[in-house]
């Protein structure tokens, strides 16, 4: 009995970090059987947590509301984690590839917003990206677009793990920044 509390427990606790989820895209597909053709729903949804964890998945239903359900769950059960620099912007610029779909992302100074095209802004504000350029070159089938997206979101690598893989500091990875911008206010200052 406490063994199974205990389960519910931890189930609860997993479900309990809100996802947000979007909607992407959904088609009316059809089989054709002998009496005719049936007809049904595809649904690509994307799902995260905005604050670094996205994943992505599609569902197949006669309703719109179920295909969109199981869509959401395999979202759910397959999400990556990606790490973000200040929370806002990637670390470095990337490209993405699936099939025939490419995609460049760049990171982005404070303040310019997500530049990019439907499919991969879902990607992009479902993981908390606030400040992004991005942009599809090939496909623009949609599952393509958002497969390309988080093949290049899993290359993305902070400075904290490639210092810790090469064993070295954050400091002698990263590279060294100019004290151009404070002399210069230093000089004005005293102007």
């Amino acid at each position: 009995m406490a063994r199974e509390d205990n389960r519910r427990d931890r189930r609860e606790r997993d479900e309990a970090p809100e996802f947000a989820d979007r909607l992407v895209a959904i088609n009316r597909v059809s089989k054709t059987v002998k009496g005719g053709k049936r007809f049904g729903f595809a649904a690509l949804v994307v799902v995260g947590d905005q604050k670094g964890r996205v994943g992505f998945g599609k569902g197949k239903a006669k309703e719109v509301p179920e295909a969109i359900r199981k869509a959401t769950e395999q979202a759910k059960r397959q999400m990556i984690r990606v790490p973000l620099r200040e929370g806002r912007t990637l670390h470095h610029d990337i490209q993405g590839r699936w099939g025939a779909g490419k995609v460049v992302m760049r990171t982005a100074p404070q303040g310019t917003g997500i530049i990019a095209g439907g499919p991969m802004r879902a990607v992009f504000e479902m993981l908390g990206i606030q400040d992004v350029v991005a942009k599809s070159v090939g496909s623009q089938n949609p599952y393509n677009m958002i497969r390309a997206t988080l093949d290049g979101l899993k290359k993305e690598q902070s400075p904290r793990s490639v210092a810790q893989r090469r064993g070295k500091k954050v400091a002698d990875i990263l590279p060294k920044r100019e004290d151009a911008p404070q002399e210069s206010a230093q000089v004005a200052e005293e102007a």
